[in-house]
């Protein structure tokens, strides 16, 4: 029978979701809970992942102050003064445990015109305007272009963004892998769910394992 789902060793990138000042810092206007726990666990991802230059995508988000590219479950807030990840502000950048030395800040300009943001090798930035990572963003062109056929997903608030990302990837036909210790707010429900439509589940300390032994495989 063909294995439609097993994550493939070498062709494999790391997609980390909104993992931006003001989503994780306790201080930020709209801290996660259980992003302290998680940031450890996704900075090792994202060393690791360098080590080997595997690809790297970060997906963000950028709040216009007037709510205009705001999903509607955010808009209201927006619109009624909350400032949360907006184009320029320190809020809006990568946290400094997973940006490369010297990496530039954000260019809101490029990446609010559809276009991906390098700063690093083989890494990247994109904006997304919605929940997914995928909803009109070049990341699955991008992905695809560089023969990239799993996904290993890690990032902040699990019930929205993350799993919009998940659900999204599988109907791409990405083989995925969800790194559940990286990851804040996950429920063994929701888990569970995804497991169910083939999601790969391991903590870090497995998939870093699984990221060395494939490399050494090559």
């Amino acid at each position: 029978m063909q294995d439609y789902l097993s994550p493939e060793r070498n062709r494999a990138a790391l997609l980390t979701i909104d993992v931006q000042r003001d989503f994780v810092l306790p201080t930020g206007p709209a801290s996660s809970s259980g992003a302290a726990v998680a940031v450890p666990q996704i900075q090792r991802l994202v060393r690791a992942f360098r080590a080997v230059n595997a690809p790297i995508v970060h997906a963000t988000r950028l709040y216009r102050c007037d709510g205009s590219n705001v999903d509607l479950c955010h808009r209201a807030s927006i619109e009624a003064g909350a400032r949360i990840v907006m184009p320029g502000t320190l809020g809006a950048e990568l946290i400094d445990e997973v940006k490369p030395e010297a990496a530039p800040r954000l260019q809101p300009d490029l990446l609010l015109s559809g276009k991906l943001q390098e700063i690093g090798s083989n890494e990247w930035i994109c904006y997304k305007s919605r929940l997914s990572a995928f909803f009109q963003t070049p990341i699955e062109d991008h992905l695809k272009s560089l023969g990239i056929t799993t996904i290993v997903i890690c990032g902040i608030d699990f019930p929205t963004s993350p799993r919009s990302t998940v659900y999204a990837a599988s109907n791409r036909d990405f083989r995925i892998l969800l790194a559940t210790d990286a990851i804040s707010c996950a429920t063994d429900a929701g888990l569970d769910e995804l497991a169910a439509i083939g999601v790969y589940l391991m903590g870090t300390d497995q998939l870093l394992d699984w990221l060395s032994r494939s490399r050494a495989a090559a």
